[in-house]
């Protein structure tokens, strides 16, 4: 089975790609990994590897991003309660990622195949270069046939430069190597329009677009992860944005995710993706500063796609440099866009207000290009 392209899939069909797709990237949460008692559970891991290396077997390219870092070094450490504090998290981290590397390679060892960890940080996704060294290395670890464990570096990511969760980090890992399709897999079956747990919530098999999810509650993650149902949700739609068709549903059903994907809530995805310098732009690149834009400035950048001009920023904030990205804020302070800016925060003060004419000859560019604009939805 091929996957179709994503402008030609209806709501129906994705399903059909998530199941056909060349590359695929399935992300496993905390829960579905550890528990607080035993750290990682070795029965529930090898259910999964049997059932990523069906998918393999079929011809699959896999990358695999892992949570349960912390959970897996709660046991050894004798922790009965997540940290909350930084320091604290980070060494767990640090006992976890040899625990839960060590599990993927022996669980994989059964079907002869390698597996390598690959650590990532905001940091290393939020800068281009960064970013594509990334790209590049895991491009070539499936050359070679290995098989990629991502999992967010929270050995040295700080609260202030860290995904947050890997749902996210799984949605931009999917972007930044070109996979075809997501599988989340965590401890929930699907998107619920309510709590299941309480019995009068309906499964949402299928997410078209922003309409689905009005009146959809969802919540924060359990004791052993940062994720929840809120963040699953957002990473779909991250991803979902990008072109990227989505699978949403529990672990448990792995088998059946990976095979026909006729379980859980797919996404619909955009019908074009974004380019890569796009998508960086509105989802990974670091953002230094904010603009705050006049009326009709926000008219013509997000409306009408026109570069923004001098004569329409009113206030600057942050010590951004040119070529960094920056927030383009409506009067309200709401963010309406990102971009590239081309000028230093202390040079674009001193042109507010200015129409292009006003100004000297090597300094009429546009302050953000209109292509290096992205409206933030």
């Amino acid at each position: 089975m091929t996957a179709a392209p994503a402008a030609d899939l209806a709501v129906g069909d994705v399903r059909a790609a998530v199941a056909g797709a060349r590359k695929l990237v399935v992300k496993i949460g905390s829960s579905a990994l550890t528990d607080l008692e035993h750290g990682l559970a070795s029965d529930r891991l090898d259910a999964l590897t049997d059932a990523i290396a069906a998918r393999l077997d079929r011809g699959t390219e896999v990358i695999v991003v892992s949570s349960g870092a912390i959970g897996a070094g709660m046991a050894p450490l004798g922790l009965k309660r997540r940290p909350t504090d930084l320091a604290t998290k980070q060494a767990v981290a640090s006992v976890g990622q040899l625990q839960l590397a060590n599990a993927w390679g022996a669980s994989f060892r059964r079907y002869d195949r390698i597996v390598s960890l690959v650590l990532l940080t905001a940091h290393d996704v939020g800068l281009r270069v960064h970013a594509a060294n990334a790209q590049r290395t895991l491009d070539r670890l499936r050359t070679l046939g290995a098989i990629p464990i991502i999992n967010e570096n929270d050995v040295v990511a700080s609260n202030e430069v860290r995904f947050g969760d890997n749902d996210r980090l799984a949605a931009l890992v999917a972007h930044l190597t070109g996979a075809d399709a997501l599988v989340l897999l965590s401890d929930v079956d699907g998107l619920y329009d309510g709590d299941p747990r309480k019995g009068d919530a309906s499964l949402i098999g299928a997410v078209d677009g922003p309409e689905d999810l009005d009146g959809v509650v969802a919540g924060s993650g359990g004791a052993l992860g940062t994720g929840g149902m809120a963040s699953k949700l957002s990473a779909a739609r991250l991803a979902a944005d990008a072109g990227v068709p989505v699978l949403l549903t529990a672990a448990a059903l792995a088998d059946r995710a990976l095979d026909g994907a006729d379980v859980g809530t797919v996404f619909r995805p955009r019908a074009t993706r974004l380019s890569a310098r796009r998508f960086w732009v509105r989802h990974a690149a670091d953002v230094n500063g904010d603009l705050v834009l006049d009326d009709g400035a926000v008219a013509a950048v997000v409306d009408r796609r026109r570069s923004l001009l001098p004569a329409g920023v009113t206030a600057v904030t942050g010590g951004f440099s040119g070529g960094d990205v920056v927030n383009l804020c409506d009067t309200e302070g709401i963010v309406r866009a990102r971009g590239v800016v081309a000028y230093d925060a202390s040079e674009l003060e001193a042109m507010l207000g200015q129409g292009t004419g006003d100004l000297p000859p090597d300094m009429r560019r546009p302050v953000v290009h209109a292509d290096d604009l992205v409206p933030v939805r």
